[in-house]
């Protein structure tokens, strides 16, 4: 399970979306995050599985790897399910007891799967094709305009950078821990959710001392190097945007539109 956890990693591999510019696939994901929220039909699924099944094959990542993420959100998305599947109301199709499915029930439940499963696989495209540094100057620049009301874009995006560059580090050091103290007869699978909940102490209090020691020799590091934010830094590697990212913000906008004209 712990290394199901695929967001945050960087696929390297040569293909068209990770040759795009960062600020293009930022606004991509974020067009796409919100047709899922705009979709209430069918047809509106339909159009966000092409436009999704297109950003794959385009960047060149194996299929099995991307949705290793799944993994991790099972149990939020049995939880989201089980909720709108029992409590929505509606035409009764089955009823046990004090507890029915509906028609709108089935329907609804059916779209926040898909939904969420579309949420982590989009997010993950992004980030398995783009390092954390264009995903920083991205921001940055894509952000730049809020620099004029006093917000640090550049401390935030860095922040989130960072974040992001941590995921798949505490990943394998928690897999590191774990297989350390299952050497010592720790048992992480048998018992109830409770006793799971309390043998997951021994790797939690490592894994805290872990990260602050690695936050600390960041922090160390960057002040060694002179970091001072972003005032008055230049870039090795300036963004510049190309035809295919002009191509990508059209095909973006075309695709937003489709999925609103298809609405309900």
């Amino acid at each position: 399970m712990i290394r199901d956890i695929t967001l945050g990693q960087y696929y390297p591999v040569d293909s068209v979306l990770h040759r795009m510019d960062p600020r293009t696939k930022l606004f991509g994901t974020l067009v796409f995050i919100v047709s899922l929220f705009f979709a209430n039909s069918i047809a509106c699924y339909v159009a966000a599985t092409l436009f999704l099944i297109t950003a794959i094959r385009m960047s060149r990542v194996p299929f099995s790897f991307m949705v290793r993420g799944l993994k991790a959100i099972v149990f939020l998305l049995l939880i989201s399910v089980s909720f709108n599947l029992f409590l929505t109301p509606g035409t009764p199709v089955v009823q046990f007891g004090i507890f029915k499915i509906t028609q709108e029930g089935i329907r609804t439940a059916g779209f926040m799967a898909l939904r969420l499963i579309y949420l982590v696989i989009g997010s993950s495209v992004m980030t398995l094709t783009t390092t954390p540094n264009e995903l920083t100057d991205g921001l940055e620049k894509s952000l730049g305009f809020l620099n004029k009301v006093g917000v640090p874009v550049h401390e935030v995006s860095m922040m989130m950078s960072i974040a992001l560059r941590f995921i798949p580090i505490l990943v394998e050091e928690t897999d590191k821990i774990m297989k350390a103290q299952m050497a010592r007869g720790a048992d992480f699978e048998s018992g109830n959710l409770i006793q799971k909940a309390k043998s997951m102490v021994p790797l939690l209090v490592p894994l805290f001392i872990s990260a602050f020691r690695r936050a600390t020799d960041l922090a160390m590091a960057m002040e060694a190097r002179c970091y001072h934010g972003g005032e008055g830094r230049t870039k090795m590697k300036p963004l510049k945007y190309a035809k295919r990212d002009h191509m990508g913000y059209l095909v973006y906008v075309i695709y937003l539109v489709i999925v609103i004209l298809l609405r309900a």
